[in-house]
């Protein structure tokens, strides 16, 4: 079922008369796929449309750039994501295909983007090997990924004496990879890896996942899965009173599991992200505007803002080429202009397809130095793109020579 906003709810009766640019233009067609009704649809879902809608509202007009977005709920299932990209791309005329959280999905559609020579964005998917043996030309990966993830923070956590780990791993494409690179951070750091248990996307019962990590007896216990998975089991192992004699370690935790585990269970959890809200007046400005539109009042998260950011520069470069038709030249001019935007600062796209940008090591704050449900994280460390991002020689992109 498609969700459909043109120029964010109808603004382009009102805007088009006054950009007259815009009027001889196709408009760029942008379809948001994610999970709109199932375990990371508070992560993504109509988040990462209202901050489409916020980048549409805030740039189109001014650079005279028509922009259509419409929206697909994928149910995190490859068949449904690849049948719905394919209407769109043959019979709807998308242009973009953004978000994409469910790194299986994403790699079907990225395929097909590339045979239709259209483009894909993951703001959501994170597997690394969208930039690596799976990589395209006509896929730019935005916001983050498991490399990043997994070296930043079994990196951080290991040399404070985190030595020993067990995974709790989400038994797909995004959870495997998100592991495999959290254990090869965790071994280059001089610890071991113990164990791990693999568990179905969507789990509510994660009761045997954790006896067998509490009988490892390793000091970290560590969550590669993400969303609900995250929540539910961060809430089981405190009802099982882990924590007491073992560090959790949510490897893609974020400000959005917080409402439901609360500030309590995240107190002193270590996280990795490329964008908080509270980092400086820039992210709170839009994060406010944000949560007034929001149907639960909510923040965003790194994966929903980082909408914000892509559809800024899709509207910047559109601005320049005047049609994104042609995907991969789209992507090529993409790459060309650097970036620069609220959400991440100053950045560039790499030939690989790799958004780089800073991350941000955070710790969850204790219940006593938090004001709200949303003062949540207090900042580490900035960590900087040389050291947040996989060097592009070892990614084995087969379309790049290094």
């Amino acid at each position: 079922m498609d969700r459909r906003v043109f120029l964010a709810a109808g603004a382009s009766s009102v805007l088009a008369p006054r950009i007259s640019r815009a009027q001889a233009m196709k408009p760029l067609k942008i379809g948001v796929m994610n999970d709109m009704s199932g375990p990371y649809a508070d992560h993504q879902g109509v988040g990462s449309v209202l901050c489409a809608q916020l980048a549409v509202q805030d740039f189109a007009a001014q650079a005279g750039v028509p922009v259509e977005i419409i929206s697909a709920d994928h149910q995190n299932k490859a068949d449904v994501g690849l049948g719905i990209a394919r209407r769109w791309y043959d019979g709807e005329g998308v242009d973009v295909i953004l978000d994409v959280p469910n790194s299986a999905v994403a790699l079907a559609i990225s395929g097909l983007a590339r045979e239709k020579n259209k483009v894909l964005i993951g703001s959501g998917a994170g597997s690394s090997v969208l930039t690596g043996p799976q990589c395209s030309p006509n896929f730019i990966h935005w916001t983050y990924d498991t490399w990043s993830l997994g070296h930043s923070l079994g990196r951080a956590v290991t040399l404070e004496g985190g030595k020993t780990w067990f995974f709790i791993t989400a038994d797909y494409a995004f959870g495997l990879d998100l592991e495999k690179n959290a254990a090869e951070a965790v071994v280059a750091a001089g610890g071991k890896v113990l164990g791990a248990a693999r568990h179905p996307i969507n789990t509510a019962d994660f009761s045997s996942f954790l006896l067998q990590a509490q009988a490892s007896g390793a000091d970290i216990i560590a969550l590669a899965n993400a969303g609900d998975d995250t929540s539910n089991a961060l809430k089981q192992a405190s009802e099982f009173g882990i924590p007491k004699k073992q560090r959790l370690a949510g490897l893609i935790l974020n400000v959005t599991n917080v409402p439901a585990i609360g500030i309590k269970t995240i107190q002193d959890v270590k996280i990795v992200v490329s964008f908080y809200w509270d980092l400086n007046d820039g992210t709170r400005g839009v994060s406010r505007r944000y949560q007034a539109r929001h149907p639960r009042k909510w923040m965003p998260n790194d994966q929903q803002a980082g909408n914000y950011s892509a559809v800024q520069h899709m509207i910047r470069t559109v601005a320049q080429t005047k049609s994104a038709a042609d995907g991969k030249a789209f992507v090529d001019a993409m790459k060309a202009i650097p970036t620069d935007d609220v959400i991440f600062g100053k950045g560039s796209i790499r030939a690989d397809g790799r958004k780089l940008h800073p991350t941000y090591l955070l710790s969850g704050k204790k219940p006593e130095e938090s004001t709200d449900l949303w003062d949540c994280y207090k900042p580490v460390r900035t960590i900087p793109v040389e050291e947040a991002w996989r060097p592009m020689s070892e990614g084995g992109c087969p379309y790049i020579k290094v």
